[in-house]
This record gives C-alpha cells, sequence and structure tokens, in this order.
C-alpha cells in the first residue's frame, strides 16, 4: 500500500515507490455515487460539525436558562466531542459489517432526536445527557460519509468528492459560529438558546428523506465480528485522555485529572496488545495493527495533527478575542469568519488540480500559505489600532487563513484515504475522524490553556501572537512532512 494521488484519467498514479493498486470498490455490489447522494452525504458530515461549535455561542444563555454552573456548561461540550471520538472507530466497523446507508440512517434519525432532546431539555443534567446521546449518534453517521465515498467513487469523481468533504469541516465551523449568534439573537418564538438545537430536527428528516432514495449501499466483502474488548479498551483509552483535556483547567486539575492522563499510555498498550492478538489469532480487531504498520497510513495521520490541533486553538482563541479583546458581539463574531470560510471553501475545490500540478508538494504550498495568514492576522493585531480593530482590517489575514486550510483538510483525507484499502474503508474512516476530533479537543485544552494563562501576563494581543506563533511552527513541521511525499503529480 501506499499513497496514491488520483488523477483526471482515473487510475491511480504514484512515483518513487513500490505500490499496489486498491480497489475503487468493495466487495457487496455498490451502485455509482449520484450527486444527490453525494450532497446527502456531505449534509450528513456537516450537521455534527456544525453542532459542536453552534453550541459555544449558546453558552452564556443556557447558563443564564437552566442557571447551570460553569463545570455543568464544560459537560454540555465535553460530553458530546467524548462520546462522538470515543465511538468513531466502532461506528465505522458497524458500517463495514451491517452496511453503511443503514448505520447512516440509523446515525441521521438519532442525531434528530437528540437533537429534539436537547432543545426541550428541562435542566442542566438532561441536556448533558442528550449531548451525549447526541455524539454517540454523530459517531454512528460520521464514518460512513468517508467509507461510502470510498466504495462507490474511483478517480476523479473520488477527488472531487473528497475535496468537498474537507471543505465541509471548516466550512461547518464557521458556519456553526454565525447560526449560533444569529439563532441565540433572533429568539425565534421565544425558543432563545434552544433554536440551536431544534433545527437541527427538519434538517435531519430531510437528510433522513434524502439518504432513502439517493445513497448506495456499501459493506465489507467479510462482516467482521465485533471486537469488544478492543472497543472498550479504546474507550477508556480516549476518555482518560480527552475528559481531563476538557474539563481539568476548569477544575483547577484535580487529582482525577492527573490520574487520568497517566493511565493513558498504559491503556493504550493494553488496546495495541488485544489488538494484536486478535489480529495474529484470525480474530476481528477494531483497529488492525497491519492498517498503522503502512507507512503511508501513518505519514497520513501525521499530516492530521497539526491541521486540526492548530484549527481547534486558532477557532477558541479567535472566538475569545474577537469577543473579550475587541468587544464584539456574538453576531459580528461570527460574522467576522466568514471571508475565512468563503476562502476556505473556494481552496478546497482547488485541491485536486493543486494536487495534478504539485503531486505531494500541494501539502508545502498550502502550510506557507496558512503560515503567511497566520503571520498576516498576528501583524495586524500587535500593529493595528488595537481595541478598535474592524473586520475588513482582519479580513486579508482571515482569507489566506482559510485558503491554507482549505487545501489542508482534503490533502490530509486523500492521502488517508488512498492508503487504506477498500475492505478497511469503514476502519479506515472511523480512524481519521476520530483523530480529527481527538485533535480538536487537545487543540483547544493546550492552545487554549497556553493562551488564557498567558493572557493576565502579557495581554491579549501579545497571549494571541504567542499562541499562532506555536500553531505556526506546527504547520511548518506540516510543510515539511510535505516535501516528503511523492513528487510526481496526481
Amino acid at each position: 500500500m501506499t499513497t496514491a494521488w488520483y488523477p483526471a484519467g482515473g487510475g491511480p498514479r504514484v512515483g518513487g515507490v513500490t505500490t499496489t493498486t486498491i480497489p475503487a470498490r468493495t466487495d457487496v455490489s455498490a451502485r455509482p455515487l449520484s450527486p444527490l447522494g453525494l450532497l446527502t452525504l456531505l449534509l450528513g458530515a456537516a450537521l455534527p460539525m456544525i453542532d459542536f461549535f453552534v453550541v459555544n455561542v449558546a453558552l452564556p444563555t443556557i447558563e443564564h436558562a437552566l442557571h447551570a454552573p460553569p463545570a455543568t456548561l464544560e459537560m454540555v461540550v465535553a460530553g458530546y466531542a467524548v462520546a462522538y471520538a470515543v465511538l468513531l472507530v466502532l461506528g465505522g466497523r458497524l458500517g463495514d459489517g451491517l452496511g453503511r446507508r443503514r448505520l447512516f440512517l440509523w446515525g441521521v434519525a438519532g442525531f434528530g432526536l437528540t437533537s429534539l432532546a436537547c432543545g426541550l431539555a428541562p435542566g442542566a443534567w438532561w441536556l448533558v445527557a442528550a449531548r451525549v446521546a447526541q455524539g454517540a449518534a454523530s459517531a454512528a453517521m460520521l464514518p460512513q460519509v468517508l467509507a461510502t465515498v470510498h466504495a462507490t467513487t474511483s478517480g476523479e469523481r473520488r477527488a472531487r468528492a473528497v475535496a468537498l468533504y474537507g471543505s465541509v469541516g471548516g466550512v461547518s465551523v464557521v458556519l456553526g459560529q454565525v447560526l449560533g449568534g444569529v439563532l441565540v439573537a433572533a429568539d425565534l418564538a421565544g425558543t432563545g438558546w434552544r433554536a440551536v438545537f431544534l433545527v437541527n430536527v427538519p434538517v435531519a428528516v430531510a437528510a433522513f428523506a434524502c439518504a432513502l432514495r439517493s445513497v448506495p449501499d456499501s459493506r465489507a466483502e467479510r462482516p467482521a465480528r465485533g471486537d469488544l474488548a478492543g472497543t472498550a479498551l479504546l474507550a477508556a483509552a480516549l476518555t482518560a485522555l480527552l475528559l481531563p483535556l476538557t474539563e481539568g483547567r476548569a477544575a483547577g486539575w484535580p487529582l482525577w485529572s492527573v490520574l487520568l492522563l497517566c493511565a493513558v499510555p498504559l491503556l493504550g498498550l493494553a488496546f495495541a496488545a488485544v489488538e494484536r492478538h486478535a489480529e495474529r489469532s484470525a480474530g476481528s480487531p477494531l483497529l488492525p495493527p497491519s492498517l498503522l504498520a503502512a507507512p503511508e497510513v501513518r505519514r497520513g495521520l501525521l499530516l492530521g495533527l497539526p491541521v486540526f490541533t492548530g484549527f481547534a486553538g486558532w477557532m477558541f482563541v479567535s472566538a475569545v478575542t474577537f469577543q473579550q479583546g475587541l468587544g464584539y458581539g456574538a453576531m459580528r463574531a461570527g460574522l467576522t469568519m466568514v471571508p475565512m470560510g468563503v476562502a476556505q471553501f473556494a481552496a478546497s475545490m482547488l485541491a485536486p488540480r493543486a494536487v495534478r500540478r504539485f503531486g505531494g508538494r500541494a501539502v508545502t504550498l498550502a502550510a506557507a500559505l496558512h503560515v503567511a495568514g497566520l503571520a498576516t492576522v498576528t501583524a495586524t493585531v500587535l500593529l493595528g489600532p488595537w481595541p478598535r480593530l474592524s473586520p475588513l482590517l482582519l479580513s486579508p489575514g482571515l482569507v489566506l487563513v482559510g485558503v491554507g486550510g482549505g487545501l489542508e483538510l482534503p490533502l490530509y483525507y486523500r492521502n488517508l484515504l488512498a492508503a487504506i484499502p477498500a475492505r478497511l474503508a469503514g476502519a479506515g474512516s472511523g480512524l481519521a475522524a476520530t483523530l480529527q476530533q481527538s485533535c480538536l479537543a487537545v487543540g483547544v485544552a493546550t492552545l487554549g490553556s497556553l493562551f488564557l494563562s498567558l493572557t493576565p501576563g502579557l495581554g491579549m494581543r501579545q497571549a494571541l501572537a504567542v499562541v499562532l506563533a506555536v500553531q505556526a511552527a506546527g504547520l511548518v513541521g506540516l510543510g515539511v512532512l510535505g516535501l516528503r511525499l511523492p513528487r510526481v503529480p496526481g
């Protein structure tokens, strides 16, 4: 297996490495994916990401309406994120065995029902429980998107579909910020914060109806048996990592958070041992070690680390800076990010063309543009008329950030999916999404904590500059990694 770059002609072309061709389709004959089917899948991919960020804007209103303490508000966000990340690989594996269309439909229906439960929540802990269930529904839905694309498309059609999928993540984040501000400010029929959840219900109904008609079914050729031990250990390891990172700082890093973090390496080693044993004994490991043994898969995963960690940190510190440092309201802060979202979507559409022209160097180009955008934002903040910076002054840097991010996301998925055999499409898609969600949580916890700890001593402008410099350093590493990708354009 190797990273393959799919040209307009349809077949994979690679250079400088030994390859084995990956089948374009899986197993149980899946009909080709139609444009409506792709649109429906992309809507399913957008819903969980929009919901992850739309809640942030509504938290102050939720706090007032439900008399929720800060720790409970943290759980509204963390409960969703942890359940989502923990169950993604399992969701992908279930789709491989039971059928990806079926799991997608279950996930969409569950997302709509749990959104309704969130919107009708009578109290804070009811909302927390509904958010955990919503994260589980998202984990059933999301892995089926990439897996279905992988199983029902090839060549240029796959390249365009993956580029669109990559754009969905970034655009959904910006849309979530804007939509949250608009819905809370509009207070439709007196619903207030509840509207950010209730708006999902008709969208989920429409997605379910479209999926019934347009999403083709596919599944693994030989459905795998369940891996209860692997599932439990992976869930324990991710929970031990993500829960302290999302809750620890707000709680003052109590002993339980430190103990859980110390347990992460042990749980990870236990998970690896169980998975190796399952694969050697002809079992059905949740995450086959042979999948991670491929250098191309590991390299694809490495591409995602600075992208998602930095992106989550950037969205957090920019939201705080706009609202607390510059005095923007929730709606104005969301609208400030629109140029970045538009640029990100446009750049993602150019990703296949960039690959055809530059090959693996397209990753380096994306990282360079992203660093230039961060540098421009930093210069604007440090040299501009603080705290009277207008959204217009910030827009040049935000556009460059959007272009860089818009290229990076589809390139990450393109590299990683090309290295994954079609028979493991569900597990591979779950792995890709798990890395994304875990890095989002880690990015907020690490870069967000750094920003908040530096602000009292340095001031918000200087603290923002330090955090953006750290993010830029990670992107430099991404650019160097891009130089090691195949040179032949694909």
